[in-house]
């Protein structure tokens, strides 16, 4: 499952800085908090992620403003 979820992070133009895992309290799921950077809106990457089908739920926790690098 992770590796089709970091397939699609980088299919998508985006990048992970930041991931971590834990299992969930008492289920079989395992939460992922993701950071990831791109030029993209984080939505399509969050819609792609939905399609998934072991994936329950998909929430974007905080949008920043993007910063460019010369």
């Amino acid at each position: 499952m992770l590796e089709r979820i970091l397939r699609v992070v980088g299919h998508r133009g985006f990048q992970v800085c930041a991931m971590n895992m834990a299992s969930a309290a008492n289920t079989e799921n395992i939460n992922i908090e993701m950071t990831v950077a791109s030029q993209r809106s984080v939505d399509l990457l969050s819609s792609q992620l939905s399609k998934l089908m072991d994936v329950a739920c998909v929430q974007i926790q905080q949008q920043t403003t993007q910063q460019i690098r010369a």
